[in-house]
């Protein structure tokens, strides 16, 4: 039998329809103001058609839209659980008590960099960054909304903290992925972020420190009201935190995210229904499904609290299954590889290496939306190339991981607008943390500051190897 060979992509046709992509996405989305899944649709539609114009198998494409998909399954999965946490949280009188006692604790003076160390905290503790903003982000959103704060700039103090805190958990699965893509110990991995983690969180700190410290708008009178319009109709007391310590507790026993946000949806719902002990069960699944609606009438408080569910997350969903069937064919079809593999060939020095991997890191998540692949793609073509896996691993988490919050049409960028309603090119600006890290990670590179070299790595595993024969 004759196997049928595939064309073969020039590096110049690949470019065009990458260009081509990007052009439809980013023209969709920050050009007209679309929603993501209709622009990236039709790319997905434009790839299509190129590949069977150039004679790729139908039997190809179906596999690239099959072997994509197949990477979001788990993702999908936790978003739909984010959901139905988050309007069980509000119901159960959580989010409403943590912003009550937020007003009280936190100096309005400085509460962004407050929010920004509160977020790492809590990101650093249960390894979620989406966790972080669907959750106690929420509540900091609302206070400061509450006290006229910027919508995007707290975005960005959520977001920038919830990131930090991600980078420094060994519970985060992109930290537990990047280690494994470079083959390097975990917490050897998280240890070398800091060269450019830390510097980017503490300048993080730094500006939000000065841009929180300029507020004069805030309204105390506002504020006393919403904490009145709160404890009037939610349960505030401290067994609504009961969610958050059970959060802490399934960290600290490094439970995986599915298991831990099941568990605490199960536990909320039976906290809603000690609450309120007349609640019907179809009430209460109807909060889980489609959403809580705060009823409070007071504008701004019902316009904060009146979210979540499952169905709130269908829209994200869609765009994860739109998104990684067009990352998944753009790789089948090689278009990626076609960019990367020559480029990373022919990269003579530690800052050029480090230069290319952020940028390519940052391609991938701009063509393909998706955060895993921004990891995966660079890592495998940028290997052997003359970084050792702890550099290289930086390289992938500060061009990939943390920038694809910063993406309009990317599954960190579309569920933290989800999320928070604030448009991701408006908090973009505002995510300075996610703004830094590839600068730092670059200037690291070329200035050869925490830098390590491959034939490190290959001397070690040499070492290793004559050990094991010996």
């Amino acid at each position: 039998m004759n196997k049928t060979t595939e064309p073969q992509i020039s590096t110049l046709e690949a470019v065009i329809v990458l260009l081509v992509v990007l052009g439809i996405m980013s023209a969709g989305v920050i050009g007209w103001g679309l929603s993501p899944q209709v622009p990236v649709l039709l790319a997905m539609g434009v790839v299509t058609a190129w590949a069977m114009l150039r004679g790729f198998p139908w039997s190809a494409v179906n596999a690239g839209i099959k072997e994509g998909i197949d990477k979001g399954i788990v993702p999908i999965f936790i978003f739909i659980l984010i959901g139905a946490m988050i309007s069980t949280w509000i119901a159960a009188g959580t989010i409403p008590t943590l912003m009550v006692i937020g007003f009280k604790i936190i100096n309005i003076q400085w509460f962004l960099p407050s929010v920004f160390i509160v977020c790492t905290l809590v990101g650093a503790a249960v390894g979620s960054a989406f966790t972080v903003t669907s959750t106690v982000g929420i509540a900091f959103f609302g206070m400061g909304v509450t006290m006229n704060l910027n919508p995007a700039l707290v975005a960005g103090a959520i977001i920038s903290g919830g990131i930090f805190g991600d980078k420094l958990s060994p519970l985060s699965e992109t930290n537990n992925l990047a280690s494994a893509v470079v083959d390097t110990d975990l917490f050897t991995h998280i240890k070398h972020l800091l060269w450019s983690t830390l510097p980017a969180g503490l300048i993080s700190l730094g500006l939000f420190a000065m841009l929180g410290h300029s507020n004069t708008g805030t309204s105390l009178a506002k504020i006393n009201q919403t904490v009145a319009v709160l404890n009037g109709h939610f349960s505030i007391s401290a067994l609504a935190l009961l969610p958050i310590v059970l959060v802490f507790v399934c960290a600290g026993f490094k439970m995986p995210a599915i298991p831990t946000m099941l568990l605490n949806i199960f536990v909320s719902a039976g906290l809603i229904l000690f609450e309120q002990p007349g609640m019907s069960m179809k009430k209460l699944t109807a909060i889980i499904n489609t959403g809580f609606v705060s009823k409070t009438g007071n504008t701004s408080v019902d316009t904060l609290l009146s979210r979540g569910g499952i169905v709130s997350m269908m829209s994200m969903v869609a765009l994860i299954v739109v998104t990684l069937s067009l990352g998944g064919l753009l790789v089948k079809f090689g278009l990626i590889n076609q960019i990367m593999t020559p480029v990373a060939k022919h990269l003579n020095s530690d800052g050029k290496l480090v230069l290319a991997g952020v940028l390519t890191c940052i391609g991938v998540n701009v063509f393909v939306g998706e955060q895993f692949l921004s990891i995966i793609l660079p890592g495998r073509a940028f290997n052997d190339g003359g970084l050792s896996g702890n550099a290289l691993g930086r390289v992938l988490e500060d061009g990939g991981t943390v920038i694809n919050y910063l993406v309009p049409w990317g599954v960190g960028g579309v569920f933290l607008t989800t999320t928070l309603g604030v448009p991701t090119v408006q908090y973009l600006p505002f995510v300075f943390f996610s703004l830094l890290c590839p600068i730092i990670s670059v200037i690291s590179g070329f200035t050869g500051i925490g830098m390590a070299h491959l034939k490190q790595r290959s001397t070690v595993k040499a070492e290793h190897a004559t050990t094991a024969q010996a």
